[in-house]
């Protein structure tokens, strides 16, 4: 026997006996429209109920205060090396006038490049989690449809690239000079600088437009309250799991994490063995005086014991002419002593060391200038690398602690720190203190 039952019409044969002609346009539109519900432009995609206005106000103020002490302490940063003294020390020699502020760094407070660039680098790490925190909370936006309405939106979303794109640029090329000796392509110093300026353009703007309605709607409602027509919060939020108190104290234990394993590095004991995250020179040195960080190794540079060995000598150049010192006669000289630490770019440091050697001020009257140098020229035996010839200013030169070391902590210099003799200047970046010094010329730089 046949099957008597009717089966019912699929929906596509319904909607060509209701509508002939027209069914399959309006099935590849009801497709249309499901596809658009699952896709990050539709609002009910993002269903998070911790996101919204407060949330997002609260992170973008704490990134206001963090960013402005990280681009202030990057440009102390970028002044410490004296760009504007010598193009030796230049590594973005067309600024321009973004070099306006430039000044003459100074001498004092001895560990003041310990402090500023040991606070640019701990606190940019301490803000990843801020800043990862920020742009989610404000990725809906970002997939917002259409893209552009108006010619003032069309500015407004540029300057979100240049702010997101900035911010990102900015802590992934410091985080990997930092950890990996930089890998990026291009200067370090010129790419960084320059970006740091385009993304704080980007910043300020973009602040100067949102932090007043941040202060409003934290003022009017705090964290929990709600903000009506809230382009962040979801029409259709999902059951919550964490208060939004609870995903700021996510993100703030994330930064207390980073601080704990990173900031060490910069102190001895216990607290330099937790920063696990950060590097804290070379390899580690060992123990005794020449136990403390080095910035770089004499292998690394291509250096052994026998290229300083017993022909080396120190030229000494200045308007009383070529002046040459073997490494005993510049021991028969008089010597004096300097506690310094030594402070890098990667923002690690060491605490203070005892150096011992001859004072530059004093070579300086050697070559000719008994009332001071105008500058001095420094150059290394390494063979490869950055930095080996840096420029240090008059005012460096005539410190009374700026030495060129011949020994530390009581015992002569080890070759992986500058033995025959270094430079040993206060507040200055460790790579202006340059190691296997073989000439210093004394002048007009």
């Amino acid at each position: 026997m046949g099957d008597s039952r009717r089966k019912s019409p699929t929906p596509r044969a319904f909607l060509s006996r209701l509508l002939p002609g027209r069914a399959p346009a309006i099935l590849r539109s009801r497709r249309a429209a499901a596809i658009r519900e699952r896709l990050p432009s539709a609002p009910g995609f993002w269903r998070s109920p911790v996101r919204g206005v407060p949330f997002t106000a609260v992170l973008g103020l704490v990134l206001l205060g963090g960013i402005t002490v990280l681009f202030v302490t990057g440009l102390l940063s970028y002044a410490a090396y004296n760009p504007d003294l010598n193009p030796v020390n230049d590594k973005t020699p067309d600024k321009g006038l973004l070099g306006f502020y430039l000044f003459a760094w100074p001498t004092g407070p001895h560990w003041l490049y310990r402090l500023t660039q040991g606070v640019h680098v701990t606190l940019g790490i301490v803000l990843v989690p801020v800043l990862l925190a920020k742009l989610w909370s404000v990725v809906p936006k970002l997939f917002a449809l259409p893209p552009v309405r108006s010619p003032g939106h069309a500015l407004e979303r540029l300057s979100l690239l240049l702010l997101v794109g900035g911010a990102l640029f900015e802590f992934v090329t410091g985080l990997l000079n930092i950890q990996l000796d930089y890998l990026f392509p291009g200067s370090f110093y010129r790419l960084h600088f320059y970006g740091a300026w385009v993304f704080f353009a980007a910043f300020l703007a973009h602040a100067g437009l949102r932090v007043p309605q941040a202060v409003r709607v934290l003022r009017s409602g705090g964290l929990s309250g709600t903000v009506p027509g809230d382009p962040l919060e979801s029409p259709a939020p999902a059951a919550p799991t964490l208060s939004r108190r609870g995903a700021l104290a996510m993100v703030g234990a994330g930064s207390l994490v980073l601080l704990i394993t990173s900031a060490g590095r910069s102190f001895d004991g216990p607290p330099r063995r937790l920063a696990a995250l950060t590097p804290h020179g070379a390899a580690e040195p060992g123990s005794g005086p020449n136990g403390f960080q080095i910035n770089k190794t004499a292998a690394s540079v291509g250096l052994t014991s026998t290229d300083m060995g017993e022909g080396w000598w120190l030229t000494v150049s200045g308007p009383a002419g070529n002046l040459r010192f073997t490494r005993d006669q510049l021991l028969a000289m008089d010597q004096h002593s300097s506690a310094l630490p030594i402070a890098c770019v990667e923002g690690w440091s060491t605490s203070d060391q005892w150096w011992r050697g001859v004072r530059l001020k004093d070579l300086a009257a050697l070559a000719g200038y008994p009332d001071g140098a105008p500058g001095l020229l420094v150059e290394s035996v390494q063979r490869s690398g950055p930095f080996r010839r840096a420029a240090l200013r008059d005012n460096q030169v005539d410190d009374p602690r700026s030495l060129l070391a011949l020994g530390v902590n009581g015992e002569y210099l080890s070759l992986d720190h500058g033995y025959p003799a270094r430079i040993i200047v206060p507040a200055a970046p460790g790579v202006l203190n340059t190691k296997w010094v073989s000439r210093l010329t004394f002048g007009e730089l």
